[in-house]
């Protein structure tokens, strides 16, 4: 993203098919490790069907691509709860550098079968 002197919003979303994600984790072990940090691991884990759980996180994840307009290091982008249960963006390493002071907001939902979430930015 280029330098934003002006206030603006970028908005990114992301759909994804649970089984689709509950199956590249079946096969590999290493696609879990790709993408989530262990934190992520162990809360979907610790969850019944935690495929949606995964599902969802990989949609922020996408979103949060998305709306920046470039890919990121999967482990520079955590999804976690906050103590209310609401999901926040917690960014690491370049990431973290590179948004600083980016206001972010992050919606996940999921039925039986998809996953979606919406990553909304708003540059200073």
């Amino acid at each position: 993203m280029e330098n934003k002197t002006d206030l603006s919003i970028s908005i990114g979303t992301d759909i994804e098919e649970i089984s689709r994600i509950e199956n590249a984790i079946k096969r590999s072990e290493s696609f879990a490790k790709k993408c989530f940090l262990d934190s992520e691991i162990d809360y979907c884990r610790s969850k019944n069907n935690s495929g949606k759980h995964f599902a969802v996180r990989f949609c922020a994840k996408e979103a949060f691509a998305k709306a920046v307009g470039k890919s990121c290091r999967w482990h520079d982008v955590e999804i976690k709860n906050n103590e209310l249960g609401k999901p926040e963006i917690i960014l690491h390493g370049k990431a973290k550098e590179e948004f600083f002071g980016c206001k972010m907001d992050i919606s996940m939902s999921h039925s039986r079968t998809y996953a979606t979430s919406t990553v909304v930015i708003v540059w200073k």
